[in-house]
């Protein structure tokens, strides 16, 4: 039989926790503070369900301490003041999820059973050269950072946001955390938000009776209801008009969808992870989404990292693409000489990864045999990218120019403003503009 310990300061709350799950076959204790807890501590647990707010103290303190000490206990969190902060912090220092007060028992239990299911795959899963579905590749900090994460999330059935730009493999990320928890055998299931017609939104995520509107012919199972058990991945979830917000809130919050033309609502047991490349937090703040949506979604928010914060991980996706083509291509993997690479490495690549891919597949069917060199990658990368790239060169070169005859200038008028300015045929009022644009502290010439 396994053991819980409940700790929460309110009675009422530790009384119906504890009935209600040694029905479902739980020994259950109590404990109405931190002190108490750690006392009961002494002994060994499965789990322990721990509230955050306590008259000597914050939960959030005696999690690690938990998890330091007893490394076999499972730790749910619960709060009925649940901010993205505390559940960020509560995933990071190693509790298997965070709900929210009033609780929900059905959903406390299936909470329970998913931690049961993953202490269960523990063993098998958390080693170093842990093996996912999609290969994310990289061994720069940030790609080391976001692999933690997903270690550290995947088991869990708390609500991610993906937040990245355009090509950074946000769908990767999404399907490592699938591939990581215990639902992998269930499905996934994707949808790109941003692809959907307006009028087909609630059909496509819900699903539809057959009669519901013209060309509804048949019934129609909706995407919740086809990840029911498993994840859905609502890709580019900030372009949801804001009815189709309304109706995403709605079931994240009852846990049941209502297909168009139907009265009927269908409970569905699905781990919603979302993603964007959009700022929800500035949209919320201007009206174009839903502030309490984005609450619901962004339980625990991922950022992915833009390839140019991590020129380190080229070599390694040049490598990963061109072995990706030979086995399609049923080919030789084609090699890249350091100058070409190098030339790669100094590109912007606003497309990101994507864009790197694209690239790199252009190169191994229409550069000529052999080493791939830097000629065919220069012919390669898109001309206004490389021009954007002479003119921030020749920019940054007019910047070091001012900037060096500006402090020649305060140098030689021993920091005298109004002489400095004369020297350069400058206003006065002009030269501190000039100064403040290229971060020169007037003070530090004074005296």
């Amino acid at each position: 039989m396994p053991s819980v310990l409940i700790v929460d300061d309110e009675a009422n709350i530790r009384a119906s926790l504890e009935g209600a799950l040694g029905r479902e076959g739980y020994r259950a204790a109590t404990a109405g503070s931190l002190a108490e807890a750690r006392k009961l501590l002494e002994g060994a647990f499965d789990f322990v369900l721990l509230d955050v707010w306590f008259p000597d103290g914050s939960g959030l303190d005696l999690l690690p301490e938990i998890i330091a000490r007893h490394s076999g206990t499972t730790v749910v969190m619960m709060s009925g003041h649940g901010t993205i902060e505390n559940a960020v912090r509560a995933t990071r220092l190693g509790a298997f999820d965070f709900v929210e007060k009033p609780l929900s028992l059905e959903h406390l239990i299936q909470t329970l059973r998913n931690a049961s299911t993953t202490r269960t795959f523990a063993a098998e899963r958390r080693g170093p050269d842990e093996s996912w579905a999609v290969p994310i590749v990289g061994r720069s900090p940030a790609i080391r950072e976001l692999l933690e994460q997903i270690r550290r999330v995947g088991p869990g059935m708390a609500r991610v946001l993906i937040v990245g730009e355009h090509g950074t493999g946000k769908e990767l990320v999404a399907r490592a955390l699938w591939a990581s928890g215990p639902r992998r055998e269930m499905p996934f299931v994707a949808v790109n938000c941003a692809a959907l017609p307006e009028e087909l939104v609630e059909s496509e995520l819900f699903g539809h009776e057959r009669g519901a509107f013209t060309g509804a012919t048949q019934p129609r199972r909706g995407r919740f209801e086809e990840a029911n058990g498993g994840t859905l991945f609502l890709d580019e979830v900030g372009d949801l008009s804001p009815r189709a917000q309304t109706k995403l809130l709605r079931a994240l919050q009852e846990g049941e969808i209502t297909r168009v033309g139907s009265s009927h609502a269908i409970h569905v047991d699905v781990r919603v992870i979302a993603a964007t490349n959009r700022d929800l937090i500035e949209l919320a703040r201007s009206g174009g989404f839903r502030e309490d949506l984005y609450f619901r979604l962004a339980v625990i928010p991922i950022v992915v990292p833009p390839l140019r914060e991590r020129p380190e991980d080229i070599p390694l996706l040049i490598q990963h693409f061109t072995a990706r083509f030979a086995r399609e291509s049923g080919g030789k993997a084609r090699d890249f000489t350091h100058e070409a690479v190098e030339r790669i490495r100094q590109h912007p690549f606003p497309g990101n990864v994507r864009e790197l891919s694209n690239l790199v597949e252009r190169l191994v069917f229409i550069a000529p045999p052999g080493p791939i060199g830097v000629g065919p990658v220069r012919e390669a990368l898109p001309t206004h990218v490389r021009s954007r790239v002479r003119a921030a060169r020749l920019s940054e070169a007019v910047q070091e120019f001012e900037r060096k005859e500006i402090e020649t200038a305060l140098l030689e008028a021993r920091g005298n403003m109004t002489q400095a300015a004369a020297r350069l045929g400058l206003e006065r009022s002009h030269l501190y503009k000039k100064m403040k644009k290229l971060g020169i502290r007037p003070e530090s010439w004074s005296g």
